[in-house]
């Protein structure tokens, strides 16, 4: 592994950790020639999954599509990037779980608010927002309907829904 700060092919490794449910180890590395550290991820290589987009057009799964809506879904909300990253790592898992070869880009969008619905309501709403294009306010109380019908009908003591 080549260090991203001076480029010499040598390196350490100092630290190994399991991450996003142990899907993938985290290696923490330093340089022996300029001595500075960085992390590298190792991933077992997946059955490439393709996404069908509305045009027809398909392109790979890239968890980083996922992660970066997500971000932008989550952004100033109290959430830390951990918790994304394991967000992130139950939808890549339920995709590789449920579809061989191909999932098209509406489901997968389905399958991202399903799971954003029970993590985070504002970062769900937002995300649909997006996902779903509304229009205008309409659309927001639209879709904003069954969550509030659900805080009407659950017990007070249960607490808010998210994590």
């Amino acid at each position: 592994m080549r260090c991203p700060f001076c480029r010499e092919d040598n390196d350490r490794v100092i630290d190994s950790r399991v991450v996003e449910d142990g899907f993938s180890i985290r290696r923490r590395r330093q340089c022996l020639n300029c001595g500075r550290r960085y992390s590298t991820y190792e991933r077992a290589e997946e059955m490439a999954v393709k996404v069908v987009k509305k045009d027809g057009c398909r392109e790979p799964f890239r968890r980083e599509k996922i992660r970066q809506g997500l971000a932008r879904a989550c952004w100033k909300r109290p959430i830390r990037d951990e918790q994304i990253d394991q967000l992130v790592a139950e939808i890549e898992s339920a995709i590789y779980a449920d579809f061989e070869s191909e999932i098209d880009s509406r489901t997968l969008g389905e399958l991202v608010m399903e799971h954003l619905k029970s993590f985070d309501q504002v970062a769900y709403v937002r995300f649909a927002s997006v996902y779903r294009e509304f229009k205008d306010v309409s659309d927001f109380v639209d879709e904003l309907q069954p969550i509030l019908k659900d805080r009407e009908t659950r017990p007070r003591d249960a607490g808010p829904a998210t994590r």
